[in-house]
């Protein structure tokens, strides 16, 4: 894996091959069986040259940032599904998946792929995949996938804008409004922007027309009386926050001095945190919020953390304080410190939903350091959910209390060792030899995307009870060739001890 160096509390955004370079995407391996019609796929993994711009001529449902060299996954992955229920599937996908499945859902997200043979006109399955990389928080390459998507198009403008607005990097869609309106039917937009490139007298004259017209909402218009004349009504703007905050209100809050706190916000709006704009508290509150999507490095993160001594005690500074002193054990390798400082920091990250962001960024150091007894079986817990979860495998041995979950590491979980219903629902999934029935029709269909999706969202839905769902969806991921994937999403769902 590439991974981006540590972050200070002053770095800029993040951009989409930043966000690329530091995940490494889902890869389809060569299936254990092979859907019927469908070519092997490719088992290479790459980091993809990203360039950021339109290309002439492409379908925009088409576009995506990760080739099928990176991937493995078949041009033809949507092609044979209704956009219907392709749609409709994102549209529903969970909003707190389990980390391997939430990487799945990023790189069907942003694969190349043909659309639907029966897709229509405008690029509603791009804007379903933007709208779904949003709500992950992933703004960076949402933003990057409709710029080479080409975002001068009037029905996907809007998105453009408002990703832009949330990662302060809206100069680029504010010049093309200012040099053609016509792109977006919302004045607020069109007077911010034109006011943000300088004119002045035009965004007056424009916001005069609009309130003429009554277009505009009224927290809006007050905002934007504001922005253009400061001192007219200054101090007398106390207007509550919308419900309903847009992009653009939350900017123009921030642009007459009254920023809004992003916690209470949807995820994506955490990304205006990291403008270097906003203080340390902030920072580290946003990166946690997209760190636990993957819509943030982990090193990042751990950049954040490290960046200074925190500021106070109690809350989000203790947890800074833990993650600092363990990183100082474990980079001096002193076991004894070691030992001191893991239960309390893996205790307050998994709290937080951060388990397996903090295996990211320290598990594989930790499956090789000397430990013993409880902190030992602690360290390779936490080796188990990171990236170097089979080579943490080998070090656990057969009388260990994890050594079910080290057969799981190596793809042969063994039935013998088997405690509890979910333990066996694995086992069955690993001796399968083909997908569950449930998704055979899609298969054979040569719906390999929409199966995924179905085997995916199965998996996180399935609930303590529903070990034959666990089944259905681990076999038909092991099938198509996310082998990896399928042995992850399984030791997460046993060593997180959560449930949807």
């Amino acid at each position: 894996m590439i991974m981006a160096l540590p972050a200070t509390a002053q770095e800029g955004p993040l951009s989409a091959i930043d966000w690329l370079g530091a995940h490494t995407p889902v890869t389809v391996a060569q299936p254990r069986v092979v859907p019927p019609g469908e070519p092997p796929v490719s088992d290479g993994v790459t980091v993809p040259d990203v360039a950021v711009m339109p290309l002439e001529d492409a379908v925009p449902d088409a576009v995506g940032l990760l080739p099928q060299s990176t991937t493995g996954l078949p041009p033809t992955l949507w092609e044979n599904s209704r956009a219907s229920r392709i749609i409709t599937r994102l549209n529903r996908l969970p909003d707190h998946p389990l980390p391997a499945t939430q990487a799945l859902y990023n790189t069907l997200l942003l694969a190349e792929a043909e659309p639907p043979n029966d897709i229509t006109s405008g690029a509603p399955l791009l804007k379903a995949r933007v709208e779904a990389l949003r709500r992950f928080g992933a703004v960076a390459p949402a933003r990057a996938l409709l710029e080479r998507a080409g975002p001068q198009r009037k029905e996907v403008f809007d998105q453009w804008l408002d990703l832009a607005l949330l990662d302060g990097a809206e100069d680029a869609p504010c010049r093309a409004l200012a040099e053609n309106p016509a792109l977006s039917p919302d004045y607020a937009a069109r007077i911010f922007c034109t006011a943000r490139a300088g004119d002045w007298t035009t965004a007056a004259l424009t916001f005069d027309t609009a309130q003429a017209l009554g277009v505009l909402p009224t927290t809006q218009a007050a905002l934007l009386a504001q922005f253009l004349d400061p001192e007219a009504i200054e101090g007398t703007l106390d207007l509550a926050p919308p419900s309903d905050m847009s992009p653009l209100t939350f900017r123009l809050y921030e642009a007459v001095g009254r920023p809004m706190p992003t916690r209470n916000l949807p995820r994506a709006f955490a990304m205006a945190d990291l403008r270097g704009t906003s203080g340390w508290k902030a920072e580290l509150e946003a990166a946690e919020r997209l760190a636990s999507t993957g819509a943030l490095p982990a090193n990042r993160l751990l950049g954040l953390y490290t960046d200074r001594k925190p500021a106070a005690s109690g809350g989000i500074w203790d947890r800074v304080e833990a993650v600092q002193a363990f990183d100082r054990a474990l980079t001096r390798e002193d076991p004894d410190k070691i030992a001191q400082t893991l239960p309390p920091v893996w205790s307050a990250m998994q709290d937080q939903g951060l388990a397996v962001v903090f295996a990211e960024m320290f598990g594989e150091a930790l499956s090789e350091a000397e430990l013993s007894g409880e902190v030992q079986t602690l360290a390779l817990r936490v080796a188990l959910l990171s990236p170097a979860y089979e080579a943490a495998a080998q070090r656990i041995d057969t009388n260990s209390p994890l050594a079910f979950h080290a057969g799981l590491a190596q793809g042969a979980p063994k039935a013998d060792l088997a405690r509890s219903p979910e333990q066996r629902a694995i086992v069955r999934a690993f001796n399968a030899t083909a997908s569950s029935e449930r998704d055979k029709t899609l298969l054979e269909a040569n719906k390999l995307g929409e199966a995924i999706l179905a085997a995916a969202t199965r998996f996180d839905r399935a609930g303590p009870a529903a070990s034959d769902d666990l089944t259905a969806a681990l076999s038909t991921l092991r099938a198509v060739g996310l082998e990896d994937t399928a042995r992850r999403a399984a030791l997460q769902r046993l060593l997180l001890d959560t449930w949807p």
